[in-house]
């Protein structure tokens, strides 16, 4: 059983949003591969799509679809966001992230949000959830600088004043863990997301979960 007085790990826990708390991998590959095709490209296979998830926008697409030229960019991220404006209430949280999210307030950890979202984009989906509040700090890719760079976290750590030592970064991709590793702190992988666990091994997750119930379990008796 949970030791609910015992003193916690970590402090800070910052959470990837996309694949990690929001049900959103699948859309996120149908949006990039319609933009694409939208601006004459080739469609992105469906793991070229899925691996770009997590990098900021602009990255993401570039990579995406290497046969677009820069010119079109910036058609590129409009059909992106005409896509997924198109289906964004068809996504919704994770079953028990509210649950989890409010009993690891409880226990007094300070929670963030790490994402390659753009802040507008973030600021829709917080609302549209009503996670807003179950938040102390937040950085998206388009206010600093992109996953795997360690800025966003290091700023976070920064604002929340609390050191590598005592965060943890949760994610669903390799960029979210390398991140967590370029600024020196801790991580757990979840496998449901966007990237297959066993590429997560390289940077040395202290624990990969299965589902939001398998993660709270983890965090409420080792962070």
């Amino acid at each position: 059983m949970t030791d609910s007085k015992r003193p916690p790990r970590f402090d800070l826990i910052a959470f990837d949003w996309d694949g990690t708390l929001y049900d959103s991998t699948r859309l996120i590959v149908r949006c990039i591969q319609a933009a694409v095709i939208d601006v004459g490209g080739a469609k992105p296979s469906e793991n070229d799509a899925t691996w770009v998830i997590g990098l900021g926008l602009a990255e993401a697409l570039a990579r995406a679809a290497p046969d677009v030229p820069k010119e079109k960019y910036p058609e590129l991220g409009a059909r992106y966001r005409y896509h997924y404006l198109q289906h964004q209430d068809d996504i919704v949280l994770f079953d028990g992230v509210l649950q989890m999210l409010d009993a690891l307030r409880e226990r007094g950890h300070r929670l963030a949000v790490a994402t390659g979202k753009s802040r507008r984009g973030l600021n829709e989906a917080l609302r549209s959830v009503a996670l807003r509040d179950r938040f102390d700090a937040s950085r998206t890719a388009d206010e600093t600088f992109g996953k795997p760079h360690p800025r966003m976290l290091l700023e976070l750590m920064e604002e929340l004043d609390v050191p590598p030592e005592r965060t943890l970064m949760i994610g669903d991709t390799t960029h979210d863990l390398q991140l967590a590793q370029n600024a020196g702190c801790a991580s757990v992988g979840v496998s449901y997301g966007a990237h297959e666990p066993a590429s997560f091994d390289e940077f040395k997750p202290l624990h990969v979960v299965h589902s939001v119930a398998d993660l709270q379990a983890w965090l409420l008796e080792n962070a």
